[in-house]
């Protein structure tokens, strides 16, 4: 039987042209992935960094702080990670921050709402009371 290279140049074009095409969605996707990830294997390390930058103490038992995924309402994809800080009661109860985003073109003004909620759903957004915002952490995706 003889080879036939033009009967293997076509398909090898075909993917070699859908990787192409889907590489940068996949680099995406694998991206948010990793946020998550960081997230919860160095969330603890991550917050301790923020804390000696900023001075605030990590073992005061009234206060706390901590690190949790920033949600992107409307698309729910992880969009990078956020510090949060307040009574460590209502801090415990935090599992994510919700980020709610609008433009105002005439201005030429992107405004973004921050706003520590209790699930990792955007579908439930429930807030969580007396908590604010410290630390952005930005991954580039």
């Amino acid at each position: 039987m003889r080879f036939k290279p033009a009967r293997y140049v076509l398909p090898f074009l075909l993917v070699a042209m859908l990787a192409t095409a889907a590489s940068g969605q996949l680099e995406s996707v694998l991206k948010g992935g990793g946020v998550a990830l960081l997230i919860s294997q160095f969330g603890p390390q991550i917050n301790k960094a923020i804390n000696s930058v900023t001075k605030t103490p990590n073992d005061d038992p009234e206060y706390g702080t901590k690190v949790v995924p920033v949600i992107s309402v409307g698309n729910g994809k992880e969009a990078g990670a956020v510090q949060v800080m307040g009574p460590r009661s209502a801090v415990d109860k935090v599992k994510a921050v919700a980020q709610f985003e609008t433009n105002f073109k005439p201005l030429g003004m992107r405004m973004r709402g921050l706003v520590p909620i209790s699930s990792t759903s955007v579908k439930e957004i429930r807030r969580v009371p007396g908590v604010g915002i410290s630390g952005l952490i930005d991954v580039k995706i």
